[in-house]
């Protein structure tokens, strides 16, 4: 039994051991030309014949002897007695050294005659003048573009050495299904391996994906043996951690050896890198977040050391908008929304859950914070990594604050245009202090006030001296959510789950509460938080609690009985300084697009009377 974790390695070391104990030999194999587009190349590929491989005309019009043109000019016409008709491409014939376009030339009576000299081979491409015979076409390690497979078949190219690094990917697990299969409970899609073969196949890999593999060693042993009889490295799902069924470092250490078991990432940490038959096996934490930390931080910039180009990430210095804490030790990796507010680069993070793949699906950059720092303070300017063209950064809209299903429809509407509509979900009053901040372009929110009003109080006590526009979503629906028609006065004793301080929706409930005269004291689970109105319908549907309170389109989308409390005016907020920004014009154009309220009528819940109404300066 190998000894779990072995001394924790810092992520340099890694790669740095990666480099020294393995050979790293790619495998090379031939491909026709049409299939190498993004190939790497084994070798340099040599022109298998001259273009041109003769002179040829690079004009219509007639091949002289430059010599019989002397003297010819306006005053002094001269009629050539030696010429061949020539088109473009024709081969010029041996007695030739010079083309003068038809343009040029008056002809009579099957002469022609020129008014201007020709110097020697004008308008003649010479043998080889694109490229000789035995000149290099391009060279090894060259990735291979779409334009210049064109180019390839010009020169003779029929057939090209590419190489690649052969990887077989092995998900273990027991309660693994496929993706497309809807998992019941305690089943999990495997997604591991799915993301691993995209990721490595855009840098040149070659990947094959083995069957699922139950967690018993012997099955899991075969497994190993075989793909690595099969493969230049070995990729191991699942396993590495130290629980019970974890045996993927037990088996490495038996068919070979483990080089390292534990490396000092987060996430990250319980990967495996084992050697067998002188070949990698790395075994992937089972959280997708950890695996797709691993690898982007190792297994991608490992393959450079087979002969593959790795790309680094284009880096951006951003302001963070909030504290990122950490414990000394390890390099931690956090996913992030990038974008450009006004003329400063601001960077949010996402959930550090290693299991929240939404995460990744947000995420349009990564920080990593190094392994002696304590984490980043707010307002510090950091180095965020791009996991997107930089030019999609900067098209990115930020939206802070109160969450509600619609936003992701307006992100849809506003993609055609270019424009990555990227939400961060912090209540209204995370949305009001972003934006006092000017760390976002826009922030939703639905604060109400003691008099009734929505959100003008809040944006004059907290944004003095700052003219800020709303925008009206909608007037929505909020209710309590329950499998059995729960209302707001059947609560006390009832399990609930609730949204977080500082979002509308909880400063909603607790002014509905007041009034009815109920003591939240008496809701067991009030205090228990999430921050998306679907968190709230999901947590009733699956029974973790009897109610929530919800917009009526969550609940909609999960077919849940609802009971409405109140009505409530959902606006986006944005400073008025950003109203020349062509990102801001778009948002407002999708608000008030019919297709908007078309899907605002089929969710449910929204009047839409006000839709797209402007409150310029919050009036």
């Amino acid at each position: 039994m190998v000894r779990r974790y072995l001394s924790v390695i810092t992520l340099d070391e890694t790669l740095a051991l990666l480099a020294r104990e393995f050979q790293n030999i790619p495998s090379v194999f031939t491909v026709p030309l049409e299939d190498a587009v993004g190939r790497i190349t084994a070798g340099p590929i040599f022109a298998k014949y001259s273009v041109p491989e003769i002179h040829v005309s690079a004009m219509d019009g007639i091949a002289v002897m430059s010599a019989d043109t002397k003297g010819a000019s306006e005053q002094n016409p001269v009629a050539l007695s030696r010429t061949a008709r020539l088109n473009t491409g024709n081969v010029v014939p041996p007695e030739y050294d010079a083309v003068i376009m038809i343009e040029d030339v008056w002809e009579h009576d099957g002469t022609y005659t020129i008014r201007k000299a020709a110097a020697p081979w004008q308008h003649v491409r010479p043998a080889g003048e694109d490229l000789a015979e035995s000149e290099m076409v391009m060279p090894s390690a060259h990735r291979i573009r779409a334009h210049e497979v064109g180019a390839l078949a010009t020169y003779g190219i029929t057939q090209i050495e590419t190489i690649t690094v052969r990887v077989g990917l092995i998900p273990t697990g027991s309660e693994l299904v496929a993706h497309g299969t809807r998992p019941k409970p305690g089943q999990v899609v495997e997604s591991n391996t799915v993301m691993a073969k995209a990721m490595l196949e855009e840098y040149g890999a070659t990947c094959t994906r083995y069957p699922f593999v139950e967690d018993v060693p012997e099955k899991i042993r075969h497994a190993i043996q075989r793909a690595v009889r099969e493969n230049d490295m070995v990729i191991v799902s699942a396993g590495s951690s130290a629980g019970t069924k974890d045996f993927t470092a037990d088996v490495v250490a038996e068919l070979g050896e483990v080089l390292v078991h534990g490396i000092a990432t987060k996430p990250g940490k319980p990967t495996i890198i084992g050697r067998i038959d002188k070949k990698p096996v790395i075994g992937l934490p089972g959280y997708p977040l950890s695996a797709l930390t691993v690898l982007r931080e190792i297994v991608i910039p490992f393959l450079k050391n087979f002969g593959l180009p790795v790309s680094e990430p284009a880096v951006i210095p951003a302001q963070v908008t909030t504290a990122i804490p950490k414990e000394v030790g390890a390099d931690e990796f956090v996913l992030c929304s990038l974008g450009k507010v006004g003329n400063r680069w601001v960077v949010s993070p996402q959930s550090k859950g290693a299991g929240v793949q939404m995460a990744g699906v947000r995420a349009n950059a990564c920080l990593r914070i190094p392994r002696t720092s304590e984490g980043f303070d707010a307002g510090s300017v950091v180095d965020a990594h791009l996991m997107v063209p930089r030019e999609e950064a900067a098209g990115a809209l930020l939206i802070t604050g109160s969450h509600d299903p619609v936003i992701d429809y307006l992100a849809d509407l506003l993609r055609p245009r270019g424009i990555s509509l990227l939400s961060t979900h912090v209540g209204s009053m995370g949305g009001i202090l972003a934006l006092r901040k000017d760390e976002c372009h826009a922030a939703p929110t639905h604060l109400l006030a003691d008099d009734g009003s929505y959100n003008t109080g809040y944006l004059e006590k907290y944004l003095p001296g700052t003219a800020v526009d709303l925008l009206c979503i909608a007037e929505r629906q909020q209710g309590i959510v329950s499998q059995d028609g729960l209302a707001l006065a059947d609560l006390p004793g009832r399990t609930f789950i609730n949204r977080q301080k500082g979002s509308g929706t909880r400063m909603l409930l607790d002014h509905e509460l007041k009034k009815a005269g109920i003591d939240s004291s008496a809701i067991p689970g009030y205090d228990r938080e999430v921050t998306t109105h679907i968190a709230v319908a999901l947590a009733v549907k699956s029974g973790e609690a009897d109610a929530g309170m919800c917009v009526y389109s969550a609940a909609k989308a999960l077919g849940l009985p609802f009971v409405p409390v109140a009505s409530e005016r959902y606006e986006l907020a944005f400073r008025t300084e950003h109203d020349g920004d062509p990102r801001i014009t778009a948002l407002i154009e999708a608000v008030r697009s019919p297709a908007f309220r078309t899907i605002l009528e089929r969710l449910g819940g929204y009047e839409t009377t006000e839709t797209g109404t402007l409150r310029t300066g919050g009036r």
